[in-house]
């Protein structure tokens, strides 16, 4: 069982940055890919970013590529999402995620966590 729970999510201006954080209570943390999914009022959740289990792969939604940036460290069981540059349209839930893929399809995804609010307005 692996149960993520997110943090970090706050009022951002445009423009501006914020990293979320994901920390997951199990031993075997580096055996899941990990995803961040967002979901706006009255959309769809969406896929943000994905990562592999070692770190050294990386996905993103065409919306966010060159903005965010995923990122983990095993040894903490932790994975983050450095968002930089932070549009109005980024405002939404934010939830992590982990699956044995790395994949942009929430479906992959066995776990989930309750999510953060980020909302980005001036």
């Amino acid at each position: 069982q692996v149960q993520p729970v997110e943090s970090g999510g706050r009022l951002v201006q445009p423009g501006g940055s914020l990293r979320l954080s994901c920390a997951a209570s199990t031993r075997t943390f580096a055996n899941y890919a990990m995803g961040w999914f967002r979901q706006a009022p009255g959309k769809e959740r969406e896929f943000v970013a994905a990562i592999n289990w070692s770190g050294d792969r990386t996905y993103y939604a065409d919306s966010v590529k060159g903005r965010f940036t995923i990122s983990r460290d095993n040894a903490k069981n932790t994975v983050y999402l450095q968002m930089n540059s932070l549009k109005p349209e980024d405002t939404a839930v934010y939830y992590c995620a982990a699956g044995p893929y790395s994949g942009t399809m929430s479906t992959v995804y066995d776990y989930w966590g309750q999510g953060t609010q980020v909302t980005v307005s001036s």
